[in-house]
């Protein structure tokens, strides 16, 4: 795993819901935004700029992640390697045993809330640097792919996060036909409320820090180490959970994965030849 690295900016489009104090005020509800930041949006000053809060010491550093998905699977493995690391994490968690299991980690604060409560996810997003979100959901229900997600999306630029990482899925957005259709039909439901998320990322924050990880079929065994992305966006494949939070964290680190939409793969775990070009770091 690479450590962090210097990133660069572009400078950030306004967010529709910054543009006047009341209405974001509104958005917010109680979720406990700094006095400075309800200053400036009580002006209506744009907070895209007061959010970055001395962005010269940030670049690159991402000191405070939150992760939401942090309960299980991908997430959960993003937040061991990054408490490994020394990176206070903040995790959004909806029952106390997960809050319990995650604290049990150095340097990871779990907060009790819901992803699709805007207010919940704010609260967990202000202070942070960066946010990691590896939400989805189950059989019965696909609501937080998207609302959860947009929970994050449209709240992260004015509380202050400059780098996003969302993690959907192979058969989101124009990797559809990545998948055999019985496949992408099987999964349609979920891929549908994935490409809302990452299309309200694309569209709402197109010069901002953020890169979408489409990882393909996800299985629980040991990581192999040998985790690819890939730009192609026809490439599919397994992987390993631990194995794609260790490449959304290079990916967090990384300058050239900003404004990416890359797929996760392991070459190795595929019993045919993977022709797909990896993505240098």
């Amino acid at each position: 795993m690479t450590g962090p690295a210097s990133l660069g900016f572009t400078a950030r489009t306004a967010s529709p819901l910054a543009s006047k104090g009341a209405a974001v005020g509104l958005r917010l509800g109680n979720a406990g935004v700094s006095g400075l930041m309800m200053q400036d949006l009580d002006r209506g000053n744009d907070l895209t700029q007061v959010g970055r809060r001395n962005l010269e010491d940030l670049d690159g550093k991402w000191s405070k992640v939150c992760v939401l998905g942090a309960s299980k699977g991908v997430g959960l493995e993003v937040t061991k390697q990054l408490s490994g690391m020394g990176v206070e994490v903040v995790a959004l968690v909806r029952r106390e045993e997960s809050k319990k299991e995650l604290e049990a980690m150095k340097g990871v604060k779990a907060i009790i809330g819901d992803a699709l409560e805007a207010s919940d996810v704010v609260g967990a997003l202000n202070g942070c640097d960066a946010a990691i979100s590896t939400l989805g959901g189950d059989k019965d229900s696909q609501v937080v792919d998207y609302k959860g997600n947009m929970n994050m999306i449209e709240n992260a630029g004015i509380i202050g996060v400059t780098r996003v990482i969302l993690v959907t899925s192979v058969g989101a957005g124009d990797s559809k036909e990545a998948l055999p259709e019985p496949a992408y039909e099987a999964m349609k439901d979920f891929l549908v409320q994935k490409t809302k998320a990452e299309n309200l990322l694309l569209k709402y924050y197109t010069n901002t820090d953020y890169t979408i990880i489409r990882p393909g079929g996800l299985v629980s065994e040991q990581p192999t180490g040998k985790g690819i992305l890939t730009a192609d966006s026809k490439a599919r494949g397994t992987v390993n959970r631990a194995d794609v939070a260790d490449l959304c964290i290079q990916a967090l680190y990384s300058k050239k994965c900003s404004q990416k939409i890359l797929t996760a793969l392991d070459p190795s775990l595929s019993k045919e030849p993977v022709s797909c070009e990896a993505f240098e770091f």
